[in-house]
C-alpha cells in the first residue's frame, strides 16, 4: 500500500517538475523516487545579498531597514502568488513600546478536510542593527543570523506555491523582534492559539549558512527528544537531513527560538532547524556575520532537500509527526 502512494504521490510531482533521487525505503527495502525542490544557490544568494546589506543597517526592531526588508518579503510572497493570511501579509504588535509586525503568507491546502490543518515554517527577519566596531564596520548585517534561515522560509514558498500539491495549509512566517526577547512568535502564536487554528506541527529555521563540521547529518534540529519530527524528517527525506547535536541540548536551544512559543501554546511538535554547532561559525551578533561568509551551495541543497519533507508532512492522512 505505502509502494502505492508513494508512486501516486511522485507521479503528481513529476507533471510539476523532474527534479528527483532515489532512496532507500525504510520499511519495504525499495528504492524510491523523492522529488527535489529546484532552488538555485544564485536565488539563495540573491535573497540574503538584499536582507544583509548594508542599506538595511542590521534590521533592528521597528528601524528603517526592517520595514526595507519587510516590503522585500512581500513582494517576493506577492510574485509566487502567496496569500497574507490576515487582511495584509503583516501582524502587527508592540515590541517593549516599538509598533512593528511580522509577515505572514498563506497557502491553503487543496484538500477539502486536511486544508484545515496547519504547517507553520518560520524564521525571524530581524537582527541587532549595530555592534562593537570592526576595523570602522559596524553594521551586523545578520547574514547567517537569520537572513540564512529567512532566505529558506521565502525559498520553499516559491517551491510550494509553484507545485500546489499540499493537502495541508502552510504558513509561511518572518518573525519580527526574536532579538529581544522572542516578542514576535509570542504574539503570533497567542493569536493564532484564540483563533483557534488547528497546528500540525511547526518548523523553524535559524542559522543555516554553513555547513556542521564532522557530521554525518546536513543540519541538527532543536529538542531533538521531544517529538519523531528528526526521525520522520529523515524518512521523508531519504537521507540523514537532520541529527542530534548535544550542545543544542546543553545550551536550551530548544527554548531560545521561535518554535518555543508555539509549543507553548499548541503543544505540538515545533522544532528548529539549525547549522551553527558552535564550532563552525565565529560571528555570533558581530559585525562580520557578513554575506561573504555564507556558503550558498549548501544552503540551496538543504533547502531543496526540505521540500519533501514538507510535501510529505503537508500530504499524510494522518498526522505523523508526534510529541514523546
Amino acid at each position: 500500500m505505502q509502494k502505492n502512494i508513494v508512486i501516486i504521490l511522485v507521479s503528481i510531482l513529476f507533471i510539476n517538475c523532474k527534479n528527483t533521487t532515489t532512496a532507500q525505503s525504510p520499511d519495504m527495502g525499495v528504492v524510491e523516487e523523492v522529488f527535489l525542490g529546484e532552488t538555485k544557490a544564485s536565488e539563495v544568494s540573491d535573497i540574503i545579498n538584499f536582507l544583509a546589506s548594508d542599506e538595511l543597517g542590521g534590521r533592528d526592531t521597528g528601524s528603517e531597514g526592517l520595514e526595507k526588508a519587510a516590503q522585500f518579503i512581500e513582494e517576493e510572497f506577492k510574485s509566487y502568488g502567496v496569500a497574507p493570511y490576515f487582511e495584509t501579509y503583516r501582524d502587527p504588535f508592540d515590541a517593549n513600546g516599538i509598533a512593528t509586525y511580522n509577515v505572514v503568507g498563506y497557502l491553503k491546502g487543496n484538500d477539502e478536510k486536511l486544508a484545515k490543518e496547519f504547517i507553520v515554517l518560520g524564521a525571524h527577519f530581524d537582527h541587532i542593527g549595530k555592534a562593537k566596531e570592526v576595523n570602522g564596520d559596524v553594521i551586523a548585517n545578520g547574514a547567517n543570523d537569520n537572513a540564512a534561515g529567512s532566505s529558506a522560509v521565502i525559498s520553499l514558498a516559491k517551491e510550494l506555491a509553484r507545485l500546489k500539491s499540499n493537502k495541508r495549509s502552510i504558513l509561511f512566517v518572518l518573525f519580527e523582534a526574536e532579538e529581544v526577547g522572542l516578542l514576535g512568535s509570542k504574539h503570533l502564536a497567542r493569536v493564532l492559539k484564540m483563533k483557534k487554528l488547528n497546528l500540525y506541527t511547526m518548523i523553524n529555521f535559524e542559522m543555516i549558512g554553513v555547513p556542521l563540521n564532522d557530521k554525518s547529518y546536513k543540519s541538527y534540529i532543536t529538542g531533538y527528544e521531544k517529538s519523531n519530527m528528526a526521525e520522520k524528517i529523515n524518512e521523508y527525506a531519504g537521507s540523514e537531513l537532520t541529527g542530534y547535536l548535544p550542545k543544542a541540548k546543553e545550551f536550551q536551544l530548544f527554548m531560545r527560538s521561535d518554535n518555543y512559543p508555539f509549543y507553548e501554546q499548541f503543544n505540538v511538535p515545533c522544532q528548529t532547524i539549525s547549522t551553527f554547532d558552535f564550532t563552525n561559525y565565529e560571528y555570533y551578533h558581530h559585525v562580520d556575520d557578513e554575506i561573504s561568509e555564507m556558503n550558498f551551495e549548501f544552503m540551496s541543497e538543504l533547502i531543496n532537500n526540505c521540500v519533501p519533507v514538507i510535501i510529505k508532512m503537508a500530504n499524510t492522512n494522518d498526522k505523523e509527526i508526534k510529541l514523546n
